[in-house]
């Protein structure tokens, strides 16, 4: 499908960038660990930072139509002391969602390329109840690690870790 690119973010996306989080906020709140009211109350300056990609330990790539909206988005984050680099931040907007469209694998791609040689594998954590999410990356080579983390927005739930293997 054409009409968008997947792209690593610049500071001047921060607008578009903002308006898709606050969707996905509202789309498939256990999938993230801010609530929409939170994300509501941060500044400008905020989301301009976000969109900069400054820090070379993360990297927010962004599924981008021809009119500048984003379509989708998908990061990697690697600190100090991380030995794997973690998928964080997985979006894409319901009507682009799908193998057809290639939104989603295209954004995954990135972030593995990204990622690659930062670490042995990539590692995401997943809601336990987001089916749809776990589905997908299983489809894409992850698998579970047996890693459940408290989800830190409800504490009665977990988080599962995935991990993608990268070939040597």
């Amino acid at each position: 499908m054409s009409g968008w690119t997947v792209r690593p973010s610049v500071e001047s996306d921060w607008r578009a960038y903002r308006d898709l989080r606050l969707e996905m906020l509202v789309d498939t709140p256990i999938a993230f660990t801010e609530t929409l009211d939170r994300a509501r109350l941060h500044p400008d300056e905020y989301w301009q930072g976000r969109a900069a990609n400054r820090s070379p330990a993360s990297r927010l790539f962004g599924a981008v139509a021809e009119d500048g909206s984003w379509l989708g988005t998908m990061g990697g984050y690697q600190t100090t002391g991380m030995r794997d680099p973690l998928l964080v931040g997985v979006y894409v907007t319901p009507a682009f969602r799908g193998a057809r469209s290639g939104v989603t694998d295209a954004l995954l791609d990135a972030v593995i390329e990204w990622a690659r040689p930062r670490g042995e594998r990539l590692l995401l954590e997943v809601h336990e109840q987001n089916d749809r999410a776990i589905r997908y990356y299983q489809r894409r080579g992850f698998h579970l690690t047996g890693l459940r983390v408290p989800y830190p927005l409800d504490r009665t739930a977990d988080e599962l870790q995935m991990a993608l293997p990268f070939e040597s």
